[in-house]
């Protein structure tokens, strides 16, 4: 073998080796993002896996909380009686029970998307990285070959093909610096879209935490009331339905005290200190789902069931237990509960807040409260969880609404609660004011 055609066998080596080289190199570190990918892949599957198995898991506790609500409503419809009562309270016991496990399911669900959202930031970042530094060399390459003027290019080439061949090497890398520019434009996109879904996530989660600790502490008030009445009556029908007249008795009494009081207070509306009745979503929704049971104003049951003949707020079905949020950004004006002092009248446990656009509002009926007099609330916080308390003839929300300006907490002492003292928000009959103008349009 000649050394001419040697050398040729040299360089042909040369070459595959040097090819065989680079591919390794590059094997070497694609490969463990690829693994790292395809774990990454897997596991997000698992997690996914484990979220739909839980909501089905939700969508069934939320066919049973219907049901004891649906039992419960109706029960709560029913003739008074003792053994209707302490079988509401029993319906209400075991649906509280199943609302518990479906919110901690839910908080179940929120720490595997948390976890999964996890993965899918981590391998994005990893993306992230890879394209940076393929974009970086690229153009390194393109700078290298540019370094050289073309006109030089041209004359160390020994002939025009080789020329274009390098011109169309220099397109097809800045194409790919393009593609790649691309790609990593995307992923950012994607990367930034999951952090902002891991964030909301982690707030719902704090929500559904704070949730769970609120329902608890209907339970435990759900369980006072019923032993409380069975201590009452010491289980006898008589004794129920004596304490149901009676309370009755001075429902109606505070109730005309009341009116009375309110209608000697002086007030004359300033509209250019609140909304305008047009204005659409002032408030927020106090109730994720709504259901308005009575309106504002003269309604079929308001002269039946009010000493004024009209109902001073609006009415929203819900069940014990329901989250109820506040209407806007404002401060707790006051917080109380009216069975204290006249067990079975006007709101039961309630939260007055005043709005900074305003208006003020009174939320009544309720079975817990969650905040404190003073405290700062922002549209859409828990304030407390809907219930029965009060003068109630079914589980449900009671807003009234006000100049914020007229209302405020009053301690007087009752002439019809066997001069008890009592303290709730007090307002000139002409300072209340029909809540549904300030909704969002339905």
């Amino acid at each position: 073998m000649n050394i001419r055609n040697l050398k040729i066998k040299i360089k042909k080596y040369s070459a595959i080796l040097s090819m065989v080289f680079l591919v390794l190199i590059f094997i070497s570190q694609i490969t463990p993002n690829l693994i790292k990918r395809v774990i990454a892949a897997s596991t997000v599957e698992e997690l996914q896996a484990k979220i739909d198995e839980k909501n089905k898991n939700i969508e069934a506790l939320n066919k049973e909380i219907q049901l004891y609500a649906d039992l419960t409503d109706k029960t709560s419809k029913e003739a008074q009686t003792l053994q209707k009562k302490i079988q509401t309270l029993t319906q209400n016991g075991k649906m509280l029970d199943v609302d518990i496990k479906k919110t901690k399911t839910q908080i179940d669900v929120a720490n595997i998307a948390i976890q999964k959202l996890g993965i899918n930031i981590k391998v994005s970042e990893d993306k992230v990285a890879h394209y940076q530094t393929v974009i970086s060399a690229e153009i390194k390459n393109v700078q290298f070959k540019e370094d050289s003027s073309l006109i030089e290019n041209i004359l160390s080439k020994r002939n025009l093909s080789d020329v274009l061949v390098e011109v169309d090497s220099l397109k097809s890398l800045n194409q790919k610096i393009g593609e790649e520019i691309d790609s990593l434009r995307t992923e950012k996109k994607t990367l930034e879209v999951n952090k902002v879904q891991k964030e909301d996530t982690k707030k719902e989660l704090t929500t559904l935490q704070t949730e769970l600790s609120g329902k608890k502490k209907v339970v435990e008030a759900n369980k006072q009331e019923q032993s409380q009445i069975l201590k009452e009556t010491k289980n006898q029908e008589k004794t129920y339905q004596q304490i149901l007249a009676q309370r009755k008795s001075e429902k109606e009494a505070l109730d005309k005290e009341l009116f009375d009081y309110e209608s000697t207070l002086k007030y004359t509306l300033n509209p250019s200190l609140i909304p305008k009745p047009s204005s659409n979503k002032t408030f927020n929704w106090p109730l994720d789902t709504v259901k308005i049971t009575q309106l504002f104003g003269k309604t079929n049951a308001s002269a039946r069931l009010y000493v004024s003949g009209t109902h001073n707020g609006v009415d929203f079905g819900a069940k014990v237990g329901t989250p109820v949020k506040a209407l806007a950004d404002g401060i707790v004006s006051g917080a109380g509960d009216t069975d204290l002092t006249c067990k079975g009248a006007s709101f039961g446990r309630w939260v007055l807040i005043k709005f900074t656009n305003g208006l003020a509002a009174t939320y009544g009926h309720l079975s817990v409260i969650s905040v404190t007099e003073g405290q700062k609330v922002s549209a859409g916080d828990i304030i407390g969880y809907s219930g029965n308390t009060g003068y109630s003839t079914g589980p449900h929300l009671h807003i009234s609404v006000y100049d914020a300006s007229a209302v405020n907490a009053e301690t007087r002492p009752s002439v019809s609660c066997s001069g008890k003292i009592y303290r709730m928000p007090i307002a000139p009959v002409a300072a209340y004011l029909d809540p549904m103008v300030y909704f969002p349009r339905k």
